[in-house]
């Protein structure tokens, strides 16, 4: 009986220390919204949008989840400078976007319309996507990136630099917060 109730505490301290521990995780990472939200929110409050355009089937997407956008800096960036987009480039839901509609009509193969005019039909993944306040498209970066390499390209963007002055000028005298 004793080792019953000792195996019940240890299973109970363990789902305990574990729910504790994914409710933590969910509330420090990422705001992810959908474009539709990203779009609403600007109106009110604008930020630049940052669209992490991913695939269930993509292995450099799972680590750039797990890895960069785990990242504290990084996930810091994202919900304070940006409104962060997580979409599916396979997804199947219409999306409304800027007054068009893109569907994931069969056409382009398994890929979102939204995703071939967001990546400007280069298909790749991961690839994240800049806009600016006002959801126009400024640039694609495709690839994974660790978050070192991510920090500078994220205040690039953040900070505006884009308006005077190269990505590699703001690069060179870019001091990170990453340790």
């Amino acid at each position: 009986m004793k080792h019953l109730i000792s195996k019940v505490l240890i299973l109970i301290a363990i789902i305990t220390f574990s729910s504790s521990s994914l409710i933590a995780q969910g509330t420090s990472g990422v705001k992810w919204y959908t474009i539709e939200e990203a779009e609403k929110l600007i109106k009110n409050a604008p930020r630049p949008i940052f669209i992490d355009t991913y695939t269930d089937w993509c292995s450099w997407c799972v680590k750039l989840d797990k890895e960069t956008f785990s990242h504290p800096v990084i996930v810091n960036i994202l919900n304070t400078k940006f409104y962060a987009v997580k979409f599916d480039a396979e997804g199947k839901n219409d999306v409304v976007f800027k007054g068009t509609t893109f569907k994931n009509d069969g056409k382009n193969g398994r890929t979102h319309q939204l995703a071939v005019a967001l990546l400007q039909g280069k298909m790749s993944y991961p690839s994240v996507v800049f806009m600016n306040e006002n959801a126009e498209l400024l640039t694609v970066v495709p690839g994974f990136r660790q978050a070192p390499e991510m920090e500078p390209i994220l205040m690039f963007f953040a900070d505006k630099a884009y308006l005077t002055q190269t990505y590699d000028a703001f690069s060179q005298s870019f001091k990170t917060s990453i340790k």
